[in-house]
């Protein structure tokens, strides 16, 4: 019995074509391909400015420190998100302050906010969990006033909407990542979105080491001009290999979306019928990308969650478990939070179902067939 990925990227001969051809032009590091990468997602995303980044982790670094996020501030996250959204406060020396989140669609609401806002609060990143998009508007309604900066961790949202419009489009900043188990892969890699010309030209700056001279316009000057090092700056740069790639996975993004939304369609039908299972779903606000499509094991079904993990296991089905609780993770265990039932609840019992672009009829049927078996134990 073959083995079933959680998640596989789509690449092909597009792809390699695209970095062969970036190599024999004998330009590999950041260059043409980069910008061009640049200028193609933003127009996707309906964002002003996008700066290209070699993780979303780093973006989101950049978009603290051009927000003016820094040392004595709070940062208001969900601890139900992958630990990068609570490492990066921690990188410009401020304090995460955890949030709970929706039980529904694992996101931070405006009401989660609003608790967890102090009088430090300088900015609060919120996460289009899974791709399913974050109602932004209404977590604006709370922070505008306030003159909070909001944050858009969309590192699984290229190609969920919100309100009609791509995830992101609305945001002040934005964070996005191009990792394997994201739609749009460069390998590794990130983007970082902006309303803001001065923030993008500043995050373009601090992604080379503050040079006030970019690599590409002195390697493109037979003598080259004096460089000067403006602030501490970052090696945060993507190499035109990985935009050459990203550039053709941008070209696939919407197949990739709609053949992953037709893969959760087949999994609801299936879910709604086996009694204990919860499946995640679109709000009413917008649709997600299904970056993961995962499921909340209730109390009444057959096992728990880790028994449906070891079941699916047992069938050469490789599930994962749900998104984790940086709360309880020992790098940031020492931080005051108030309680978080819904997140833990969350952490505890949810699980995430094998959704790629190639899987077939027969593999999903599979994963059916093995949550129907142990709905029946």
């Amino acid at each position: 019995m073959t083995r079933i990925n959680v998640m596989q990227p789509w690449l092909g001969a597009e792809e390699v074509a695209a970095v062969t051809e970036v190599i024999e032009s004998g330009w590999v590091a950041q260059g043409p391909k980069v910008a061009a990468f640049e200028e193609a997602f933003a127009r996707r995303q309906e964002a002003e400015h996008a700066v290209a980044t070699s993780s979303c982790t780093t973006a989101l670094h950049l978009a603290l420190l051009v927000g003016g996020v820094g040392p004595e501030d709070d940062v208001v996250v969900p601890s139900f998100s992958f630990v990068a959204t609570t490492n990066a406060p921690t990188y410009v020396g401020a304090r995460p302050v955890f949030a709970d989140v929706d039980p529904v669609t694992g996101n931070l609401t405006a009401a989660t906010v609003e608790a967890a806002l102090t009088p430090r609060t300088r900015a609060v990143i919120a996460v289009d969990q899974g791709g399913v998009p974050v109602d932004l508007a209404a977590i604006r309604s709370v922070t505008d006033p306030r003159g909070i900066l909001v944050i858009e961790d969309a590192a699984c949202g290229a190609g969920s909407t919100y309100r009609g419009r791509p995830v992101g489009a609305g945001a002040e900043l934005a964070a996005w990542s191009f990792h394997p188990r994201k739609l749009l892969t460069t390998g590794e890699g990130g983007m970082l979105t902006t309303s803001n010309e001065e923030w993008a030209r500043r995050a373009r700056t601090l992604r080379e080491h503050a040079m006030s001279v970019s690599a590409a316009a002195r390697h493109a000057s037979v003598l080259a001009p004096p460089e000067e090092y403006l602030e501490v700056g970052f090696n945060y740069r993507m190499t035109d290999l990985q935009a050459a790639v990203g550039i053709v996975q941008l070209g696939r993004l919407d197949e990739i979306v709609r053949r992953r939304r037709e893969i959760a369609a087949t999994y609801d039908e299936a879910i709604a019928s086996i009694d204990g299972l919860r499946a995640v779903r679109d709000p009413s606000w917008g649709t997600s990308n299904f970056q993961s499509y995962w499921v909340e094991v209730e109390p009444r079904f057959a096992m728990d969650r880790e028994g449906l993990l070891a079941h699916l296991a047992s069938a050469e089905i490789s599930a994962r478990r749900g998104i984790m609780a940086a709360h309880r993770q020992p790098a940031h265990a020492a931080l005051e939070h108030a309680p978080l039932p819904v997140t833990e609840r969350l952490t505890d019992a949810t699980l995430i179902l094998p959704v790629f672009h190639q899987m077939t009829a027969e593999e999903q049927d599979r994963v059916i067939d093995a949550l129907r078996s142990a709905a029946a134990r």
